[in-house]
């Protein structure tokens, strides 16, 4: 059996096996390490007696390094088992199988323990036989059906068979919803999107790094390693990823541990948080491609993340942090700080995200780093080559549409200054599946991929290419203030208000500054009540009724005046501060965004001050970076580019319409009614 879904289906059977004792969250622990196991064993089975023979000759006689070299060499293998025991021999002995199945287990070499108590093995075999199903369990991974041996199913296909069975799981339990396994499909091209200009060069002997710093079972980085071998089966291809979920990490080990000669690629998959604990800080790679998780938080990273961020270009997250609600610009970030410095080829990145990172967030008024600053970084080193829009309903457990980013620090001279656009969202890039897997309902066929690759290499203007030069994404937020407008009132109301400012407030402190409160309050009370529109009328009338009262007011109490007794008032005369110059009204400040390239000032002129007069720029609002007026930020609306105007139905068709459904209704009464 090498079929994905009739192995996917036969071991998902298990659950059937097990679903009296277990919940159903807990069928992974018990499936998916069997599935290793069994994969280990099949791979391991044709040297079994070789490994037992070289245990027993050399156990008692070499050091533990030297002797694990020589099993691994009997095993052929990058690892081991000397156990007299195999999965199917195990079952011989019903009475004591918990017992013989923990021994099988730690015969193996050490490091293929580690994967195996990653999945928590040992506490699922008790629990397994608490309830008198191990037999069972073991019983169904041996039989012919889950012939795992790599002659009859191969790295890429076991890989999508770990991946259905985990897209299962979640799909059971409706989780994880920002979390899901890249389609092959995608991932191939991927792949070739980001080994295109490369792909004619490779030499005989050449060494490639392939990097995923969010590599799940490592399905990524193994077909890359196909995809670039399909072109020079010669080039020798290193892989390096990491990945926190300690079960998927322990799915690509083992993958891996079986794919290599030794236990380099292996020891090449490291665990853990990659955004808190980098595993490869000081590495570069040539190509990384990632599919990070989608509107997923990193608050477990957050303070890691942050302490880094205050290093600024000493870390990986100098550029900006994203909402804390999603981490997926970390990741790139992340990825863009691995490049190997530009030359001969470079480094290039193939990166999934959704909508979001292409124009989330604008540029902070506070100078705070955000998603804005993030790709004002990325587009003004002119790193991004191509935005390619996918079909929605192309994901196991997301229906959203996504983005393919292509990063490059070495472009192709035809690209530099310039980002290309391709929409493969339409229905001549997508099939519909034949059975749906979860929210997947579309997939790319070879030749769809193909399309797509052959529309990127082409780098030109058409039905869903467009090109445009990076600075047409880039714009300056601009703030614009108008005036304040008050009326000012020695009412009733009003006067109450006073006690509520600060400056008046604080007078309460001594009893001469109580006694100079009841002064001004008194002083207002004798005020008449008459309405001014004008600031400058009303504080005359106020500094008469001041110097009458015989006070000495400080700026600031003087000031609470005015505040308490002035209302807004949009047929008011514009109040101006003690320079003449008018003040603003914070409730009306507003923002522009003028394209990179026009001249703020100019644009202001014919764009703003037509339809409201009296505004003005705010010059205190410029650019950290270059100084200008207003702050650059940058943003790709896909849909700007591609929206094709739909004229409505002529009048007359959308009134035949009308007259035949009210016909049908007048029917409906007269049936009802008869």
């Amino acid at each position: 059996m090498s079929d994905l879904n009739e192995i996917s289906n036969f071991v998902w059977g298990t659950a059937d096996l097990i679903r009296d004792k277990f919940k159903r969250g807990d069928y992974e622990e018990v499936i998916l390490p069997f599935l290793v196991l069994r994969r280990l064993d099949c791979v391991l089975e044709p040297n079994n007696e070789e490994v037992r023979n070289a245990y027993e000759q050399y156990g008692d006689e070499l050091n533990e390094q030297a002797l694990q070299e020589v099993l691994k060499e009997a095993a052929d293998a990058p690892f081991y088992n000397y156990s007299e025991y195999t999965l199917e021999t195990l079952l011989d002995e019903p009475s004591d199988i918990e017992r013989n199945l923990k021994e099988y287990m730690h015969s193996f070499s050490p490091e293929m323990q580690d994967v195996l108590n990653n999945f928590g093995f040992e506490s699922t075999i008790e629990e397994l036989a608490k309830h008198d199903l191990l037999y069972q369990v073991v019983k169904r991974f041996t039989q012919p059906e889950v012939d795992l041996h790599p002659d009859k199913v191969d790295n890429s296909t076991m890989g999508n068979v770990f991946e259905e069975l985990i897209r299962r799981f979640n799909e059971s339990l409706d989780e994880n919803p920002g979390e899901h396994f890249t389609p092959r499909e995608v991932v191939d091209l991927m792949a070739e999107l980001a080994i295109e200009p490369d792909k004619d060069g490779f030499e005989e002997n050449e060494i490639l790094h392939v990097y995923d710093p969010c590599c799940g079972s490592g399905g990524m980085l193994t077909e890359t390693e196909d995809r670039i071998q399909q072109f020079n089966d010669d080039v020798e291809v290193w892989l390096f990823g990491q990945e926190v979920n300690p079960q998927t990490h322990a799915i690509a080990k083992s993958d891996m541990f079986i794919k290599g000669e030794d236990a380099t690629a292996a020891n090449n998959i490291a665990d853990g948080s990659t955004l808190s604990d980098d595993a490869f800080p000081d590495k570069q790679f040539d190509y990384m491609l990632a599919n990070p998780p989608y509107g997923k938080d990193w608050k477990s990273d957050k303070e890691a993340v942050e302490k880094e961020y205050e290093q600024g270009w000493g870390g990986r997250f100098g550029a900006g942090l994203p909402s804390k609600t999603d981490g997926q610009l970390l990741f790139l970030q992340t990825m863009l700080s691995k490049m190997q410095e530009p030359g001969e080829r470079g480094s290039r990145i193939a990166f999934i995200s959704n909508a979001s990172p292409l124009f989330t967030a604008d540029p902070n008024v506070s100078d705070t780093k955000n998603e804005c600053s993030i790709r004002r970084w990325i587009l003004e080193n002119d790193w991004l080559e191509a935005l390619i829009r996918l079909p929605d309903e192309l994901f196991y457990n997301t229906k959203i549409t996504t983005y393919v980013w292509v990063l490059s620090n070495d472009k192709p001279e035809a690209r530099e200054g310039n980002i290309q656009l391709v929409d493969a969202s339409g229905e001549e890039f997508w099939t519909l599946m034949d059975d749906n897997k979860g929210d997947k309902r579309k997939e790319l066929t070879e030749d769809q991929i193909q399309k797509i690759l052959k529309i990127y290499k082409e780098n030109d203007d058409g039905e869903n290419s467009r090109i445009h030069p990076v600075s047409e994404f880039g714009y300056r937020k601009v703030r614009i203030e108008r005036p304040l407008r008050k009326n000012f009132k020695a009412s009733e109301d009003r006067i109450e208000q006073i006690k509520e400012e600060r400056a008046f407030g604080n007078l309460s402190g001594s009893e001469e500054g109580e006694q100079k409160q009841e002064a001004i309050l008194e002083m207002l009370h004798g005020m008449n009540d008459e309405l001014y529109k004008d600031k400058e009328e009303f504080a005359e009338k106020v500094d008469e009724a001041i110097a009458e009262a015989g006070l000495d007011l400080k700026k600031s109490v003087r000031g609470n005046i005015f505040k308490a007794l002035g209302e807004k008032d949009p047929d008011a005369e514009i109040v101006r501060d003690s320079k003449g110059r008018p003040e603003r009204d914070t409730d009306l400040t507003d923002y522009e965004y003028v394209p990179l390239g026009q001249d703020v000032r100019e644009y202001f002129e014919e764009e703003v001050q037509p339809y409201v007069p009296n505004a003005w720029i705010n010059e205190d609002m410029t650019d950290p970076q270059d100084g200008g007026l207003g702050k650059i930020g940058y943003e790709i609306n896909f849909n700007r580019y591609f929206y094709e105007y739909e004229p409505p139905r002529p009048l007359g068709e959308i009134e035949e319409d009308i007259e035949k459904v009210e016909q049908q209704v007048v029917d409906m009464i007269q049936e009802v009614t008869e």
